[in-house]
């Protein structure tokens, strides 16, 4: 009883505080001040009269062409912005969105995108938002993610219709499923690019959606997955054990890399548990044991050691500065050195490493991809 009375105070205090959250608007003059940076994206919400996209379900497929304005004091880890008069010096800034009409124009101003990178650097990083997020959340998050780690190349962000509330988490579940065939088509449109490798990144629910979608396309085309990505990275996943071996037992072969971050410290993923009533199983993402995983071909990297010194203990791979150097730096490094290697294989070493220590580790492969 004690605990039902903490989640609906939550909640209560969750939805006068924040509700549904309004579209934030557009400043042009924002690149006056701030570092751009392009999101393409997809999405299957429904537009709104201002030009913005809402909470609500279509059958509709719109392709967006996105420019983000990161302010010049951000710092790794960090995101903020507002929903009605954002500061483009302090906080993250929509400064254009422009809806593409056809596939075929999406496709040349993609691969235009592409074209500005070196061709080992011509990389596509597929963005899948999770729980509680609006368009332009999603957008702004992608651009820190990116611009935080250096990822080069094309980010593309699949916006699937999440209500963005705090007490919508049985409606963006439904959304999820609502949402595979979307994904489906824009993974399959991507793969016909001039990208040298794509890489399939979720947080928190999207990657039930991630996992969901990959299963349906290897229903329909066994191998395409492997054939196609040249990594997954799920962090945070939000998804039943069961439920993710289930969905991995139909990727024959499973691309890899295949990354799993999770922290035992994750308290979003804790109530998930008891809301369900499954309090006593963890969810993928915050495991405190890799039992009855083992024979998978994934990799499961820890982050709890982290969570303390990230602003979410979410996402404690994308907000966690201390673990944001090291990533970056590894992925230098693995360069440098002609060494594969991006994120680490096993369990992270404690905070206090130091970025020179960090060619020492065991590293995983994804920008030395064959494909």
């Amino acid at each position: 009883m004690l605990f039902f009375r903490k989640v609906l105070f939550l909640s209560l205090f969750a939805a006068a505080a924040c509700g549904i959250r309004p579209s934030t608007p557009t400043i042009p003059e924002a690149l006056e001040i701030g570092t751009p940076k392009t999101i393409f994206a997809a999405t299957i919400r429904d537009p709104l009269p201002e030009g913005g996209f809402g909470n609500g379900r279509t059958e509709d497929y719109h392709l967006l062409e996105l420019t983000v304005s990161i302010p010049p004091n951000h710092q790794p880890g960090q995101l903020l912005f507002a929903y009605d008069t954002p500061d483009p010096k302090t906080e993250f800034t929509m400064a254009a969105r422009r809806k593409i009409e056809t596939s075929a124009v999406f496709m040349d101003r993609l691969n235009s995108e592409l074209a500005k990178f070196e061709p080992d650097e011509r990389d596509i990083t597929v963005f899948v938002h999770g729980f509680n997020s609006t368009q332009s959340e999603t957008a702004f998050r992608a651009a820190q993610l990116t611009h935080d780690t250096k990822v080069p190349g094309a980010t593309v962000v699949y916006s699937w219709p999440s209500l963005g509330s705090p007490l919508g988490y049985a409606y963006d579940a439904d959304s999820v499923m609502f949402a595979r065939d979307g994904l489906e088509r824009l993974l399959k449109q991507l793969s016909k690019s001039n990208a040298r490798r794509i890489v399939l990144v979720a947080h928190s629910m999207g990657s039930m959606l991630a996992m969901e979608t990959l299963r349906q396309i290897e229903i329909r085309t066994p191998g395409w997955s492997d054939r196609n990505l040249d990594g997954v990275v799920l962090m945070s996943p939000d998804l039943d054990l069961d439920v993710f071996r289930s969905q991995m037992s139909r990727l024959n072969p499973v691309p890899q890399p295949f990354l799993v971050f999770i922290s035992r410290k994750d308290k979003i993923l804790t109530l998930s548990q008891r809301l369900r009533g499954t309090s006593s199983r963890a969810r993928l993402g915050n495991l405190g044991s890799t039992d009855g995983l083992e024979d998978l071909p994934i990799s499961i990297i820890d982050t709890t050691d982290y969570a303390d010194s990230a602003s979410s203990g979410h996402l404690v791979a994308g907000t966690s500065p201390a673990l944001l150097a090291i990533l970056s730096s590894a992925r230098q490094s693995s360069k440098a050195f002609s060494r594969k290697g991006l994120i680490f294989d096993g369990v992270l070493p404690p905070p206090m490493v130091e970025k020179k220590q960090i060619q020492d580790l065991s590293l995983i492969d994804i920008t030395d991809s064959q494909r």
